[in-house]
């Protein structure tokens, strides 16, 4: 299976259609050393980091930009699966933008069960900070101008996750195609803070990937973890 993520992600890289399609941006590789991780485990494995547990909260703990890569071989559900705090089951990963704590932030998310699609939502609760304070309040699903279905997701395929914003336009590349593209609106527009990952019930293999911004710029919470930290 190493071996096959390691071929598919390559053919990501160079594929000609997919550099035709995919917004020219140079990233650099997150080690898990420059992730903060909230709630649950990030291990590495070899040249990639690996989640197996039911849930998994983390954010780059360094100046990042408004775009983040997920290149991922889908390995399939977790041992033991878990709810969300509303009391849904769901087998989810993606991206965070914009992370300024656990109450304001802007997730990009694959859902894996019960169907399978792209959902981006925003969460907002201005003036809370902490999950003791909003808990799972404050999300809204946003719609988009244009988006695409995704490919199908079967056990040890590679596929590459990318998303950026501009503003409050937000696009989403899979695969180098664009399968979402939408404003954020103007609350989620004034957010400032780091990228990140979130996973549900699902084990990965991947790398991420973010731009460097300039120290400052981008306001990094400390890294603390536990239930008032995750989101």
């Amino acid at each position: 299976m190493r071996a096959r993520w390691q071929s598919c992600a390559a053919l990501l890289v160079v594929a000609p259609a997919a550099q035709a399609q995919s917004p020219p941006t140079q990233l650099a590789a997150v080690s898990r050393a420059d992730f903060c991780v909230t709630e649950g485990a990030l291990e590495e494995h070899d040249r990639s980091l690996l989640v197996t547990v039911p849930k998994m909260r983390a954010y780059v703990n360094r100046a990042a930009s408004d775009v983040a890569q997920l290149t991922f071989s889908y390995l399939g559900p977790t041992a033991v699966e878990s709810s969300l705090g509303s009391g849904a089951s769901r087998r989810q990963f993606g991206i965070k933008l914009r992370a300024a704590d656990a109450c304001n932030l802007i997730y990009v998310m694959w859902r894996v069960t019960p169907e399978s699609k792209l959902v981006v939502s925003v969460k907002a609760n201005p003036g809370q900070q902490s999950s003791a304070q909003c808990a799972n309040r404050g999300y809204r699903n946003l719609k988009p101008v244009s988006s695409a279905t995704l490919p199908a997701l079967e056990a040890g395929a590679a596929h590459q996750l990318q998303a950026r914003i501009r503003g409050d336009d937000l696009r989403v590349h899979v695969d180098g195609r664009l399968v979402w593209q939408g404003s954020v609106g103007p609350v989620a527009a004034a957010f400032a803070g780091p990228v990140g990952m979130r996973t549900d019930n699902t084990r990965l293999e991947f790398t991420f990937a973010t731009q460097a911004s300039p120290a400052g710029l981008t306001p990094v919470p400390p890294c603390r973890a536990g239930a008032q930290a995750s989101d």
